[in-house]
């Protein structure tokens, strides 16, 4: 039998090597997993859900210090508020529009009266009848703030008679001190940061709220202390109008959890330097 020429052999060798290449490079070609291209096509079927008019309208409380600030180069929001509203943003495929206020209160009422399309709250009973949270991302306490001149020392000296609290108008403890305090007597402030002014102004006895925005407050001012205690742990959740739906309702909370157990949200708390507040668990 007469063998192939060098030549041919050559030839046959470099064919064969073209075509295992060729067959290498189909295979390596990237294809999305189940999991990637149902999380985009979840994301482009609830665009229209969460943001009818093309934009997402996210209702930003910069009463909270823990959620979000005014970046003072920028003058922009901040936070981890902010860096949520724009994951979420993302992941629908549509812009971002902030909507900045002054006061829970304000954002609740955005969010009921079709001015923003999610927003950023403490799980409360009431805001639950129209507004649909899901759990909760982070954790923020809640103390009392007296002078260091006044006899009360507990959380239990609070509720007295003719004791004076005050505390920002519809945020989570004027909501949760409505319902808890029986005796003493609830001031309302306009806005949470402009508690303690007004606890000062007004001479009441106790200012309620936040404990990292009362400690900064109490810094600027001589003679003020915290009670030693926490009167209550504020659950800060993501929230979208009911009338939104259950579908819509159910691709938050999952949006939520992914945040929290992928490290974003524990990121966000610490790229922005904040004490004081954890990741929520999942069983919150």
């Amino acid at each position: 039998m007469t063998k192939p020429s060098i030549a041919k052999r050559r030839n046959g060798m470099v064919k064969t090597l073209a075509a295992l290449m060729a067959s290498s490079a189909v295979l390596s070609v990237p294809v999305p997993t189940p999991a990637v291209a149902q999380t985009k096509d979840a994301g482009a079927s609830m665009a229209s859900v969460f943001a009818p008019s093309g934009t997402l309208r996210a209702s930003i409380n910069l009463g909270n210090p823990i959620l979000a600030n005014l970046d003072p180069a920028t003058g922009k929001p901040v936070g981890v508020s902010v860096d949520l509203a724009t994951e979420l943003a993302k992941r629908l495929g549509v812009p971002l529009q902030l909507i900045a206020v002054k006061s829970a209160g304000e954002s609740v009422d955005n969010v009921n009266q079709d001015k923003a399309d999610i927003g950023f709250f403490a799980v409360d009973p009431k805001r639950g009848q129209e507004i649909a949270f899901t759990k909760p991302y982070v954790l923020i306490e809640g103390f009392y703030l007296v002078r260091d001149t006044s006899p009360i020392t507990t959380n239990e000296g609070v509720d007295q008679p003719g004791v004076t609290v005050a505390v920002g108008k519809g945020s989570a403890y004027d909501l949760f001190l409505t319902r808890e305090l029986h005796h003493a007597t609830i001031v309302r402030i306009p806005t949470s940061p402009a508690v303690v002014q007004g606890f000062l102004d007004q001479h009441l006895d106790v200012a309620a709220g936040v404990k990292q925005q009362l400690e900064k407050d109490a810094a600027k001012a001589s003679g003020l202390r915290l009670l030693d205690q926490r009167f209550m742990v504020i659950r800060q959740a993501m929230g979208v109008p009911k009338a939104k739906g259950d579908e819509a309702a159910t691709y938050l909370s999952k949006f939520v959890e992914d945040m929290k157990t992928s490290g974003f949200v524990a990121a966000s708390l610490a790229r922005h330097h904040i004490a004081g507040a954890e990741v929520a668990g999942n069983d919150e």
